[in-house]
């Protein structure tokens, strides 16, 4: 998204000098450009297959700093990082699709709103911009933080109502939000099928496809509750964005019947293998980057940077 020297000038300094601070820097480019020589990598994937190259560095992140891949603990900061400033907590409703060949499984709809739940949470305007999470003992809380804070019921702006804060808005107690429903529970308690669509496998003719089915059909944890109105009560599958997120990515879990890749080796969407047939970008290279890139925003507490 940005070749620094040739569309950036006035901040091409900057990247050359903080190289002598010990800075590392990698350009992700197809062609040789002004910003490749400046660089101590160039990754250069077919052009057009950029996302493949992000996908694998999403997998790798997300295997190694929190699901303890290579031997590496959770990362506590990126942990409490996600449930306080991201949407990865918030449930997500999931609802029946029929596939071409007749199979029925869940795909992910929509937010779960304070608008669904009976007196919609206490929230006195704005329900239907509010979003929801479990806390961590399991009970469904609205967290500060989403767009319907922004307003009062005047429309005028709710001061301090829209800053993100780990405090449920109803008596504004501390609250930890969960990642994932599996926490404090049995992983096989209550998992479901779930397809999430895959575009890698249609044909194209500047670079290789890498076929699985046009539907990766892959093992999510999920969690029914209680929604509606007195008198007009139904129950819903609900997942969390972070339980979903770790899904589409193919990272394993141990969950039953999992589509998930065994090791970064494993040709399994989103693997660093997997893009390496489409993209021609090293697979060791797509792990040893992200690795670094994680390793340098956990220890510095976010001074990595990617410039677009």
């Amino acid at each position: 998204g940005s070749n620094v020297p040739q569309t950036r000038t006035p901040d091409a300094h900057f990247f050359t000098e903080v190289r002598y601070k010990g800075t590392k820097t990698v350009a992700i480019t197809p062609d040789y450009s002004e910003v490749s020589k400046l660089s101590d990598l160039w990754l250069h994937p077919k052009q057009g297959t950029d996302a493949a190259v992000a996908m694998a560095m999403g997998h790798v992140i997300l295997k190694d700093f929190y699901f303890g891949g290579n031997g590496r603990p959770r990362s506590a900061y990126f942990d409490d990082y996600a449930r306080r400033y991201t949407d990865l907590p918030m449930l997500v409703l999931l609802k029946e699709h029929t596939l071409a060949g007749g199979e029925t499984v869940l795909v992910p709809d929509r937010y779960v709103r304070a608008s669904d739940f009976n007196g919609k949470l206490g929230t006195p305007n704005n329900a239907e911009w509010k979003t929801v999470a479990f806390d961590e003992h399991g009970k469904v809380v609205m967290p500060h933080g989403a767009i319907g804070f922004r307003w009062g019921p005047d429309g005028r702006a709710d001061e301090g109502q829209w800053n993100l804060e780990s405090k449920e808005a109803r008596h504004g107690n501390e609250v930890t939000l969960k990642l994932s429903v599996l926490e404090g529970t049995d992983p096989s308690d209550a998992t479901a099928k779930v397809g999430f669509p895959y575009f890698g496998g249609v044909p194209h003719e500047h670079f290789a496809n890498n076929e699985q089915g046009d539907v990766l059909v892959r093992t999510v944890p999920v969690q029914r509750i209680a929604l509606g109105k007195e008198g007009e009560k139904r129950e819903a599958l609900v997942a969390t964005v972070f339980d979903l997120q770790a899904a589409q990515y193919g990272v394993a879990r141990g969950l039953p019947g999992e589509l998930a890749a065994k090791d970064f080796d494993d040709n399994t969407p989103y693997t660093p293998a997997w893009q390496e047939q489409i993209t021609g970008v090293r697979r060791d290279q797509v792990i040893t980057v992200p690795r670094q890139f994680a390793e340098d925003a956990e220890k510095t507490e976010r001074r990595s940077m990617v410039l677009i």
